[in-house]
């Protein structure tokens, strides 16, 4: 019969040996090895505890009674912690701070209802309403859609205290439709939910501001959750003959972690292996809307539903987890390093591809790279940085560098992001950015 004093040993090592296989497949198969900078202290602890476990078997029953109440009596702390951070979450306790800060500045009420109450109260307001459907919703379609429902007046997000909108152009984008009208294009915006306007209203994006800046047309092809292949998509199919120049807007924070799920479309890869190849996504408007409207409804209809069902077993797995806890112990790795060397490869021949429209058709393209949230938050690693401002160089695209010529320049430029936290940037950083990218334009 088993010794009793093996039953401490044998269990702690066939734990640490599992929470071993677990973060291998975390990390090596759920993310392919992407994140493995970040579970790299992981391998660690589970690495310590199997050695810790070993040693166990040759101590006594005495001490590893003591190690079995230290144990339970860290486990009680630590999920005691955690029971806290639960019940009290950073988001809202960020929310709370942003309700004060808005009403002590503004004097209005912060927006607190969800997207769809919002959705519900604008649908019988107007004719044609849209809630953002992102590129993400269509990967199993014969068609791979880059914009939203046309002349839909679009509900985007709430960071700044209340609801940004806007009223879709013909081709679901964030423009007034007269743009569309124009003889000439002065420019042409490609990127991601910055240069769409989230959580600004029309007017506060950079779109509307370069246009008041220039006094000339400006097309903004910008949407939420955008990469980099899309964006060369999106220029290839929306792109007009009358356009003078495009400036192509980079964020640091996931363009090229993005690029990694896009080269799973065969439809979007296809931009790249054939320079032929169209959608014709301009003759096809009314079944892009059909489409996504159908996938619009299929969201709304099934949001209470994972409100009631997911929400509290999603909050149950990562109490198990320790997830709250872990979050505010780990710092988080802010090198995009880790990803895979060829992603920035693709990344180069996409952008390569672009210039070359751009020369093909006389336009000139303007590289503009935006900084994250993170950057002014914790140390942060240049690496990605140098390597896509090397890439953009060799290519002789102008580089704007907002980091540089906005960021930099401010005292506290936290200050640019709502209330001072982790999001897109406020009405105020957009204008600046705006004034920055407008007065290297000029002086070059």
């Amino acid at each position: 019969m088993r010794s009793d004093k093996k039953i401490f040993p044998i269990i702690s090592i066939v734990i640490s040996i599992s929470l071993l296989f677990y973060i291998f497949y975390k990390s090596e198969i759920i993310w392919s090895g992407e994140k493995r900078n970040y579970y790299l202290i992981y391998y660690y602890i589970s690495t310590i505890t199997i050695i810790f476990s070993i040693i166990t078997f040759y101590l006594s029953k005495k001490i590893n009674s003591y190690l079995v109440i230290i144990l339970i009596s860290s486990i009680f702390t630590i999920y005691l912690f955690e029971f806290y951070l639960t019940i009290l979450p950073k988001e809202k306790k960020d929310l709370n701070k942003k309700i004060k800060f808005y009403e002590q500045q503004t004097k209005k009420d912060f927006d607190t209802r969800s997207l769809f109450e919002i959705y519900e109260e604008y649908k019988n307001k107007y004719e044609n309403t849209a809630i953002f459907v992102g590129p993400q919703y269509y990967p199993l379609s014969d068609i791979y859609s880059l914009s939203n429902i046309s002349n839909s007046k679009t509900i985007l997000c709430n960071e700044n205290g209340y609801y940004s909108t806007y009223l879709s152009d013909r081709y679901g984008f964030n423009n007034p439709d007269v743009e569309w009208d124009a003889n000439q294009i002065e420019y042409l915006l490609l990127g991601d939910s910055f240069t769409q306007g989230y959580c600004v209203n029309r007017g506060k994006e950079i779109a509307s501001i370069l246009r008041n800046l220039f006094k000339k047309p400006i097309l903004n092809l910008g949407f939420g959750s955008n990469g980099p292949l899309i964006e060369y998509a999106t220029l290839r199919e929306y792109f007009k003959p009358n356009t003078k120049n495009i400036i192509w807007f980079y964020y640091e924070g996931n363009d090229i972690s993005d690029l990694k799920g896009e080269l799973t479309s065969p439809i979007l890869t296809k931009y790249m292996t054939d320079l032929k190849f169209t959608q014709e996504l301009i003759l096809r408007q009314n079944e892009l809307d059909e489409i996504t409207k159908i996938k619009m409804e299929k969201i709304i209809n099934l949001y209470e539903k994972r409100i009631i069902e997911n929400n509290f077993i999603k909050k149950f797995i990562n109490f198990i987890k320790v997830t709250n806890l872990r979050n505010r112990v780990f710092t988080k790795t802010h090198s995009k390093k880790n990803l895979e060397d060829n992603l920035y490869l693709v990344f180069k021949e996409i952008l390569k591809n672009a210039n070359n429209f751009s020369k093909k058709n006389n336009v000139k393209l303007y590289f503009v790279y935006l900084p994250e949230y993170e950057r002014y938050k914790a140390n942060y690693n240049n690496s990605s940085y140098l390597l896509i401002k090397k890439i953009v160089n060799e290519l002789n695209i102008p580089f704007i560098d907002i980091d540089k010529e906005v960021f930099k320049k401010e005292d506290f430029p936290l200050e640019l992001f709502p209330f001072g936290m982790n999001g897109h940037y406020n009405e105020t950083g957009y204008m600046k950015v705006s004034n920055a990218i407008y007065k290297f334009i000029l002086e070059e």
